[in-house]
């Protein structure tokens, strides 16, 4: 087993078609396809299952994908510690924002601080939903993320960087004026919220527990775009972490209140594989994400 094999199954599968995956590594497809069988000689597995619709991993595929994407990224890694040593810092760091919260705050100033500290490192940034990031950074396809939520989990290392209130954001001219909700008046209106393994819902679904009360969810929003449209136009209300809800605020006529009765604390963590090292490029990007995050007003608790 070589690495070229590997990279060429990683593509494979990425893409899903054997022709497609010969076109984008520039080689000829009988010779791609034997690279295949060799592999699969080597393994005594077969690997893919070949359809009029493309190819598929099987059992045996998907664990060798997900180790091949491993022992590639740790080449990478190491070619640019090896690379880095005595030089100016360089590679590919890819860091998670989870979107609509204090995370996506953090992205341009990231960019900034990295560019000016160290402008041969390249920062591919992903705003996602935070089980997708963490789902990256567990099988090594993503360095870290900053995210809600912090339980733990096999595979992961959960850091508490800051912890912010949650909010209700509403435009009704009744929440106007009102700097505190209790959290069963909340829970009676018409709510748009995420879907249930998004950790905003889970911490309100767990409010709702502990206040012995039902919430009124109308409807299932996940894009930002949409949420904050449906708000402004008093379609109904959501929860939001304080720094979302006031960034919604700046370019939407909605009202903020803060919910009590129970409070709500939504932690931000950074993310990590804990068992994967950082590269060299990596740890220093982690570092001036941390520093930024020092300048975040609200402390963990």
């Amino acid at each position: 087993m070589n690495l070229r094999r590997l990279k060429y199954f990683v593509k494979i599968v990425d893409v899903g078609s054997l022709t497609q995956a010969a076109d984008i590594l520039h080689i000829a497809q009988p010779a791609l396809s034997q690279q295949l069988v060799t592999l699969e000689a080597e393994m005594k597995q077969q690997l893919l299952i070949r359809t009029k619709r493309g190819v598929t991993p099987t059992d045996a595929g998907k664990t060798l994908y997900a180790h091949a994407q491993l022992i590639l990224r740790q080449c990478e890694q190491a070619l640019s510690d090896v690379t880095s040593t005595g030089h100016q810092l360089s590679g590919k760091v890819s860091v998670g924002l989870a979107p609509g919260t204090a995370a996506s705050a953090l992205a341009v100033p990231l960019l900034q601080h990295v560019r000016a500290t160290h402008p041969g490192i390249v920062l591919y940034l992903n705003e996602n939903f935070g089980t997708t990031l963490s789902e990256l950074i567990m099988n090594g396809r993503m360095d870290m993320a900053v995210l809600y939520g912090g339980r733990e989990l096999h595979g992961l290392s959960f850091t508490p960087l800051v912890s912010e209130q949650l909010f209700l954001v509403s435009a009704d001219p009744a929440i106007a004026g009102r700097e505190e909700l209790t959290f069963t008046d909340a829970a009676a209106l018409d709510l748009l919220l995420p879907r249930p393994y998004n950790i905003i819902r889970q911490l309100v679904d767990e409010a709702a527990v502990r206040a012995g009360c039902n919430i009124r969810v109308i409807a299932e929003i996940e894009s930002a775009t949409t949420l904050s449209t449906a708000i402004s136009q008093r379609f109904g209300a959501t929860v939001l972490p304080e720094s979302a809800a006031r960034a919604m605020q700046e370019t939407r006529r909605v009202h903020l209140a803060k919910i009590i009765h129970p409070e709500i604390q939504a932690p931000l963590t950074l993310c990590l594989s804990d068992h994967l090292p950082l590269s060299v490029p990596a740890q220093a990007v982690k570092a001036v994400l941390l520093n930024l995050v020092e300048k975040m007003k609200v402390p963990a608790n």
